[in-house]
Formats: C-alpha cells, structure tokens, sequence
C-alpha cells in the first residue's frame, strides 16, 4: 500500500525520465522484499546452509543488542533475510562538474534533494554515470551493500553483506538503523555522518560487552586507517577548491588537478580507484566530513545515547545554517 501511494504521488509530479528512474528505484525495493523470509523461517528450514544458519544467528543476537543496549529503533528491520544473488543491492552513481568538489545533486518528493542517484541494477548505473559523462561531468558509480528505508518498510538482512566479519554486520545494521533515528531531509552529509558515529560507537560497545578484546583492537586498527583517509580526501578537497577557484585556463586547472588526484592515489592505493576524481572525493567526504562535530556531540551527551539522538533530532528538525555552524563543517 506504501508502495502505491509512493508511485501515485510521484506519477502527479514527474516527468517520463524522472518516471523510469521512480520505476526501477520501487521495482527494486518490491523484489528486495519479494526474497525476505522470516530469519526464524530460515532457521527451521534443514534446507539453510550451517555457515548461513550461524550468520543469521549472530545477527540476531547483535540485532537484539542494537535495541537493548544501543537504543536503536526496535522493530521489524533486520528480522527477515533475502538471497539477493548479486553483489551489492544498489549503486550510487556520483556526478560533480570538471572544475568543482560540489557533487550535483538529484531532488526528490518525500527524502529531498541527494547528491547520488541509486540504481538496483550495476548496468543501469553504469549507463546513467555514462551519461552524465557525456555531459561533461566528474562520475563515480560505488556498489552499495546495504541501505535504510528509514522506517517506511522492514529492512531485511541481505546475502550483500550477511557473510562480511561480524563487526562489519553490527557495523552496517547499527548504521542503518541510525536512520531511523534522525534524518535532516535533503542533508546527506548530516545523516551519514550521524550514522557513522552510531555505528562505530555500537561495534565498540558490542564487542567490549562479548569481551573480544582482540576485534575491538583490530576495529579500533581499521577505524585509524579510515580516519587518516578521510583527513587525506578532505584536504585534497581544500586544494582542489582552491585551485578550481584560481582563475587559471582549463588545461593548467586539468594538469594540477591530475597531479593532486594522483598524490592521494599513491598514498592511499588500495582506497582510491584508478581513476578518481570530483565525484569520487565528494561520495567520501559525504560520510566523514561532520563525524568530529557529531563526536563532540556524544562527548557533550557523556556518552548517553538516548540523550545524544534527542540533540540530534532537534539540530535535524532545526536551522541548517545554525546546525552547520554548531558541528563546524567547512562551506
């Protein structure tokens, strides 16, 4: 019934393109939740793989956690599995212009204005991101493993990432639920950053509460790594910035821009593509750029969670400008 409302609004106010776009996004969700069984249907099935079978356990047991300990949305999410058979459950495509660091950005009824579009199908969003290109943009399609419905629809746990390490399947779901939390509409940079303290928060408790001391070193290890990346991208970022705003010809601009593309590359070779560029650098900064302000925020909160969602709802529902400025995120 969702599902039909949505498109109905939607068919009032789009165009055919924007249509077919509309169309593959509900499509997708549809057979997303076509393969969702119960996950207690899948334990009872003797049919269920024993390596499948202590994955959907162990995702129990941290969905279990996310609710009791985190104070993360308990409901219908995460309670069903769907065999997907792909890789990734959607792609983003990313697109900015030759001479910017601002990724384009896509608006939509309901969620606002982002600045991917997602794509259930990889030959869908590769031909989209080869359009974009034509029109002389910066373009970057990353495969998605999983995403929130924010509480339209019960999100199920995917064959895209049930088989990930365990603390990365704590890590994707308290994540995700996080969007259930808070959502500031048409701010990505807000929600995923929010979303990122969430989820790095809750692997630490989860792993501290089952005493893998060892992981949560490991965790901890990888989290640096990350960190010390997206210091990296910022700062190209602030470069680039600087130099697209110099005033010198196109060629130079395209000769410096190289150069600063392939620093970060050599310094961070298993992290960067072959080729990045504008779209790729925004589609990073998007999830990192506000993490330090939003942990400051939890510091302020003294760790209580609850208390930390509720600030964070209010900055949601607030000024954009005021909330900007309060988790010092650069212009």
């Amino acid at each position: 019934m969702r599902l039909a409302l949505t498109l109905g609004a939607l068919l009032l106010c789009s165009g055919c393109e924007t249509l077919t776009y509309y169309s593959q996004a509900i499509g997708g969700q549809l057979d997303v939740m076509a393969e969702a069984r119960p996950v207690d249907a899948w334990l009872a099935d003797p049919a269920t793989p024993a390596d499948l079978r202590e994955r959907l356990e162990s995702a129990r047991r941290i969905r279990k956690f996310a609710s009791q300990r985190l104070g993360l949305p308990d409901n219908g999410s995460y309670t069903s599995y769907a065999d997907l058979g792909r890789p990734y459950v959607v792609w983003n495509v990313f697109a900015a212009p030759e001479f910017s660091v601002e990724p384009r950005r896509e608006c939509f009824p309901f969620t606002g204005c982002v600045p991917y579009l997602g794509f259930f199908a990889e030959a869908s969003a590769r031909d989209a991101a080869a359009k974009l290109g034509r029109e002389g943009l910066d373009t970057y399609v990353g495969g998605v493993p999983a995403y929130s419905t924010l509480g339209w629809f019960d999100d199920p746990l995917l064959s895209t990432f049930i088989r990930y390490p365990e603390a990365q399947v704590a890590r994707l779901m308290f994540h995700e639920l996080a969007h259930q939390v808070a959502y500031a509409q048409g701010d990505t940079t807000f929600n995923e950053s929010f979303a990122v303290v969430v989820e790095e928060e809750g692997v630490r408790r989860w792993l501290r509460s089952e005493g893998r001391s060892a992981e949560l070193a490991a965790f901890e290890l990888a989290q640096a790594r990350k960190r010390a990346f997206a210091a990296a991208v910022k700062g190209t970022r602030q470069r680039l910035a600087a130099l697209y705003a110099s005033g010198l010809p196109a060629q130079a601009l395209r000769e410096r821009k190289r150069d600063e593309l392939e620093r970060l590359r050599a310094e961070f070779p298993g992290a960067v593509p072959p080729e990045p560029n504008n779209a790729f650098l925004a589609s990073v900064s998007l999830y990192t750029e506000m993490v330090p302000g939003f942990e400051r925020l939890l510091a302020a909160s003294g760790g209580d969670l609850p208390k930390f969602y509720a600030r964070v709802r209010e900055l949601a529902q607030g000024d954009r400008t005021a909330r900007d400025m309060l988790l010092a995120r650069q212009p």
